[in-house]
């Protein structure tokens, strides 16, 4: 799907009417939602600074539920909002009451992994008429850590990938991204002022071959150092890519699990490891998975780039226990850059983690596409 082909939401949305906030929530199936979420604060990521906060903090953008929305909920400045919302803005006199085209906000989002840019969703659900008019991103990649006047630098180069582009209130404007170079901070603009719900931004992890060379021993499967699920037999109750994010899983939907099968068939998640790798050791874990933590696993992993070499299994069928965290010693390293887990029959898994290091030509391969990260 192109960008032109993404629905496209403008205008206001009717006033809250009571019973559920989100009924007429305007929203699309996105085709770049399945893809990590860049901007998801458990992989780190964080909004740094803004120049207006006056109604909602910043820090709203980024948390991973839906935002939340309660009609009675008051303060001193005016209605609390789930979100980022700044004041209105004015002109400069009777005679000109009116912010001018350029007067805009801008918020300063630091990726939770440095990546490539898929997709961007500018949510602005629950602000029905004070969302922005327009809103417009842009990206830059920048070393280190840096602090919110460094990256406001006039030497800093930003890459715009959402030009201005008029939004609808309580809508999910979605964008699809094709800039195609690796980022780790984002300028979020509205014009010329309002309030957005969440920021979502989808894409490919793409870390710092450095980082990895200098840990040499790391989980190979983990979002932030590039590892993705690239297919799972079923997502029904929660995304298979639970299983490699940051952390022990905190609650059972904080992990992958499956409906009930009523068949002979069994459950499985295919993973692309960060680059070929030597694996060593093995994690799998079902915390909080207790009634329905799956009752067997077994593991198989295959090398080369097509996805057509053959498998190999390096963890037989092993019985797994409920909420509990499972460690196995591979007898040798096995060379691989994908590994299969396969449960059975269902049930679900929360972490999978699998310890190993880059080969020589794994190392090469992911120094390349971090100079050149073009998919």
């Amino acid at each position: 799907m192109t960008d032109a082909a993404i629905p496209r939401f403008t205008g206001d949305a009717s006033p809250y009417a009571g019973g559920d906030p989100y009924a007429d929530h305007r929203t699309a199936d996105f085709p770049f939602g399945h893809l990590v979420d860049l901007a998801d604060r458990r992989l780190g990521a964080g909004v740094i600074a803004a120049n207006d906060e006056f109604f909602a903090e910043r820090e709203n953008l980024l948390k991973p539920e839906p935002a939340e929305f309660d009609p009675e909920r008051f303060g001193h400045k005016g209605k609390i909002m789930d979100g980022w919302e700044t004041r209105r803005r004015r002109g400069v006199s009777a005679a000109e009451p009116h912010p001018t085209d350029e007067d805009h906000d801008w918020a300063l989002v630091r990726l939770g992994a440095p990546g490539v840019v898929r997709g961007i969703v500018v949510d602005t659900a629950h602000f029905r008429g004070n969302y922005p008019q327009a809103v417009s991103v842009e990206a830059a990649c920048v070393a280190g850590s840096p602090s919110p006047g460094e990256l406001l630098a006039p030497d800093v180069k930003w890459t715009t990938l959402v030009p201005r582009t008029a939004v609808g209130g309580h809508a999910a404007n979605g964008f699809a991204i094709d800039a195609g170079a690796r980022f780790t901070h984002l300028r979020v603009n509205q014009h010329p002022d309002g309030g957005i719900a969440r920021l979502r931004v989808y894409g490919e992890v793409a870390p710092d071959p450095s980082w990895l060379a200098a840990l040499g021993t790391f989980d190979l499967a983990a979002l932030e150092n590039g590892g993705r699920v690239e297919d799972a037999s079923d997502r029904f109750y929660s995304p298979a890519t639970h299983t490699i994010q940051p952390g022990r899983s905190r609650k059972m939907d904080d992990g992958w699990e499956t409906r009930r099968r009523r068949d002979k068939g069994n459950d499985w998640i295919r993973y692309a490891l960060a680059a070929q790798a030597e694996i060593r050791a093995v994690e799998i874990d079902t915390a909080y998975l207790k009634g329905n933590s799956a009752g067997w696993a077994s593991l198989s992993v295959q090398d080369g780039d097509d996805g057509d070499g053959e498998w190999t299994e390096i963890l037989p069928r092993t019985r797994l226990q409920p909420d509990t965290n499972h460690r196995f010693v591979l007898e040798r390293a096995v060379r691989g850059s994908r590994v299969r887990i396969d449960i059975f029959p269902d049930g679900g898994i929360s972490r999978l983690r699998l310890f190993g290091s880059l080969t020589e030509e794994g190392a090469a391969r992911l120094a390349a596409r971090h100079e050149e990260p073009v998919g």
